[in-house]
């Protein structure tokens, strides 16, 4: 459909026909990522340095609680990104999904080789209802401008409960075991990428990875479009 209304974002009137209701102004408007103090693994940030070791890696990595070996973002989850998030992901916009891809590609790691990028698997029953995975969708367009293939190796076994309002603990043993390697996959030995649109606690990124460790991979890096900011949080 084409849409000659208002911005869903900034709510300006479009001076164009256009395939989503978003301005130009809009989709080049998500910030990079940036803090002074984060982990050098998962790249979480924090308000000093205090969490940090001599290497610059947090708690939950050092004690192996991250499944994944590096994570990436591109912004926070905030804004015009987390309004650009939420009208591809809940309003079923996917021509967005061309836009949003390139924020991937701009933080693929470019000192590091993959063999193939894997999206998060969603649940039969959430697809069936959404009518699309967003993170098999943004993998595909990443596919197309970085070359990586995209592997479907990834299988959700089971449903999970919302993550939202759990603590960290508490979404680890909600996705504990709910993924696993699919039957005939050939991941033994390959560096994949992981796609996911938002990181909170890293469960879910780490659950996934676990599992395609288990199915043989190398390693499992994980990239997202926005990460949650949880400085601020207790």
């Amino acid at each position: 459909m084409l849409f000659p209304a208002d911005c869903r974002v900034c709510q300006r009137a479009l001076d164009k026909w256009t395939r989503v209701p978003i301005c130009a102004d809009c989709l080049q408007s998500p910030a990079p990522f940036q803090a002074d103090y984060f982990c050098a693994v998962c790249n979480t940030p924090f308000l000093n340095a205090y969490p940090l070791d001599d290497q610059g890696v947090c708690a939950a990595c050092r004690s192996g609680l991250r499944g994944f070996d590096h994570a990436a973002s591109f912004g926070l989850y905030e804004g015009p990104l987390r309004s650009l998030i939420h009208l591809f992901k809940y309003s079923g916009m996917k021509p967005l999904a061309r836009p949003l891809a390139r924020y991937l590609e701009r933080i693929v790691p470019e000192d590091r080789h993959f063999d193939a990028i894997v999206p998060v698997p969603l649940h039969w029953r959430k697809r069936w209802a959404r009518g699309f995975n967003q993170s098999e969708v943004l993998s595909r367009y990443l596919a197309r401008l970085s070359g990586i293939p995209v592997a479907d190796g990834l299988r959700r076994k089971r449903p999970t409960a919302t993550q939202a309002g759990l603590a960290s603990a508490g979404r680890r043993r909600n996705v504990e075991g709910a993924f696993e390697a699919r039957r005939g996959a050939k991941l033994t030995g390959l560096h994949l990428l992981l796609v996911d649109d938002v990181m909170t606690t890293g469960a879910t990124a780490s659950a996934c990875a676990q599992a395609l460790k288990r199915g043989g991979a190398k390693s499992v890096s994980l990239l997202t479009l926005a990460r949650v900011d949880r400085r601020w949080r207790v």
